[in-house]
Formats: structure tokens, sequence, C-alpha cells
């Protein structure tokens, strides 16, 4: 980290500015932690200040899970397990987790991997079948859907 000088600020401003940042768009403990952190807030008013962020439904970390999930599978196009994988690096509990994942109705969910799958596959151009194939899937992994599903769709791919 930069060696910047720390802003000194009340506890007061800075509830107003994390106000402001979880009204501007969802976010999780963790990133309105560093944000404290960042601003300079002791470790002693940080609690506070979670505290009142949670109080008047500024934090919600059950609705920030549910719009995450939403919102990367209906705009990136991820898959659950990369959705999944990202909850868990931002510390979200297992019981929000599950709430989020509740958030992609299966069909809404297979039909999005159709659609990105068969456009992948006919954008890809590789004269060996096999080397299109690999780079379909890695692309597939790389989003985060299931193994058993990509190996479904590349084998129905590729005998059309």
């Amino acid at each position: 980290m930069k060696n910047t000088p720390k802003l000194f600020i009340s506890t007061e401003e800075a509830k107003k500015k994390l106000e402001y940042y979880c009204s501007y768009q969802e976010r999780c403990h963790s990133e309105v932690m560093n944000k404290l952190e960042n601003l300079g807030i002791a470790p002693h008013h940080r609690d506070e200040i979670i505290v009142h962020l949670i109080q008047e439904n500024f934090l919600n970390e059950e609705r920030f899970a549910c719009s995450f999930a939403r919102g990367k599978h209906r705009m990136s196009f991820w898959g659950r397990n990369r959705i999944l994988a990202e909850l868990k690096f931002r510390g979200i509990s297992t019981y929000n987790i599950k709430k989020a994942m509740e958030e992609l109705p299966d069909d809404l969910y297979y039909s999005t991997f159709e659609k990105i799958s068969t456009s992948k596959w006919e954008t890809t151009s590789d004269s060996k079948l096999l080397n299109k194939k690999k780079k379909v899937m890695d692309y597939l992994f790389r989003k985060g859907y299931e193994s058993d599903l990509i190996y479904q769709q590349i084998q129905q791919l590729s005998s059309k």
C-alpha cells in the first residue's frame, strides 16, 4: 500500500460518506471495512459505523449476495461455481450464499448457458475440432459452469 497520508474525518462524516457509498451500490461487509480503513477511521469507531449502517438498512449482506448473484449471471453470464467462489472470497456466510443461489432459477440458468455456449461455439474458428472443443470448454469453465453441463453441451454442439 502507498504511504499516503490518512484522512482524519469525524465519525459523523464517515457515516455520511459510507451511507452514500452503500446507497450507490450494494456492498458487503468486507468492502465497507476496506473503505473505512482507507478513510483512516480508528478500529474502535469502525464497528460503531458498521452497526449504524446495518440498523439504517444501508448494509445488508443477504441483499448484497442475492443482488451480486443475479447481476453477475445476467450481465456477465457467470455460472454457479464462479459466483459461489466469489461470494466465499468476499467472506459471505453459507446461509447468504444459499439464498443467493436460489436467485438463479434453473430455467434461466440453463437457457443462459445454452445461449453463451452456442454463441462461443459459432464464433470460435479453429481448423481442428479438438482445439475448438478445448477453447469452448475452457471458456465455459472460466465462466464457472459445471463440468457435466459443459461436457454434455460440447457433445451436442460437435455432433451438429
